[in-house]
């Protein structure tokens, strides 16, 4: 039997296909290796600075910090250069950022210096303890606020001392004294408000300035050649000069306030031209 609407264009002859969620291409579920597997260097970093302070190793453990440092840094650029990142990086590297420069420092500092506290009295020992809790969870917290302001705020400045320059300070301080051959327990009251200090910074809402504006791939002359300078530097007597230039960019947080403070003050309110 013939159609009566014989120009009637069949559907199934000229079907056209449907974009579904089962044709759109998938994102592969699996784990970018590379980054990943430089967090998981840093962390094994910050895990056997640990086990080192436990030990009694502390230049050691000190060290093994700062190597956790250089390959938080590298994780990162590395995922932006090879377009790998990735929400599960983000939360894998904030853990692993709590191992290392969040418990490590605290338990490296502990292990050298705070735990001398408690051949005073009872009292004294709980405040040793205490001191790099308060480090360990003020850490805790810098990381936490750090995700949550991811996309919303400046980038070329961090909102308190970040938690990877802060174990910095704890841990170039240790590699310092144990260089000179110095007890902990003869410096443990100094250890004591470091810790905390770096703590509350931490948490703080000082500005500091976070040099991811600086672009790597060209940068001018002098700059190439003040990396060189501070390479040497470095390479002169490691803990001395890590222990200042991290001491230094602590304080600048609180030190840049005060001046934008001061200016405010003296600086003359503008006055309204239809005045």
């Amino acid at each position: 039997m013939k159609s009566d609407y014989p120009n009637r264009i069949s559907l199934q002859r000229f079907s056209i296909p449907i974009m579904t969620d089962e044709l759109k291409p998938k994102r592969p579920k699996g784990i970018y290796l590379l980054p990943n597997l430089l967090t998981t260097a840093a962390l094994f970093s910050g895990f056997y600075a640990i086990v080192a302070a436990i030990n009694d190793r502390f230049e050691a453990a000190a060290i093994a910090i700062f190597i956790s440092m250089l390959l938080d840094g590298m994780d990162g650029r590395v995922a932006r250069l090879t377009n790998t990142q990735s929400e599960f990086g983000a939360e894998y590297d904030s853990l692993a950022d709590l191992i290392s420069f969040g418990l490590a420092p605290a338990l490296l500092m502990y292990e050298w210096s705070l735990s001398s506290l408690v051949q005073v009295s009872s009292f004294f020992g709980k405040l040793g303890w205490l001191a790099a809790f308060v480090y360990t969870a003020a850490a805790a917290l810098r990381l936490a606020r750090f995700n949550t302001q991811v996309g919303k705020a400046d980038k070329s400045f961090f909102q308190g001392l970040a938690s990877p320059a802060a174990a910095a300070v704890i841990a170039s301080f240790v590699w310092l004294s144990v260089d000179h051959q110095i007890d902990g327990a003869s410096l443990v009251v100094p250890a004591w408000f470091m810790t905390v200090l770096a703590g509350f910074l931490m948490v703080s809402k000082f500005d500091y300035h976070s040099f991811k504006d600086l672009d790597l791939k060209e940068i001018p002359f002098v700059t190439a050649l003040v990396v060189v300078m501070v390479f040497v530097l470095v390479s002169i007597d490691p803990p001395k000069v890590l222990f200042l230039f991290f001491l230094l960019y602590a304080i600048s947080g609180p030190l840049s306030s005060l001046i934008k403070l001061r200016k405010s003050r003296i600086s003359p309110p503008i006055k309204d031209d239809k005045e």
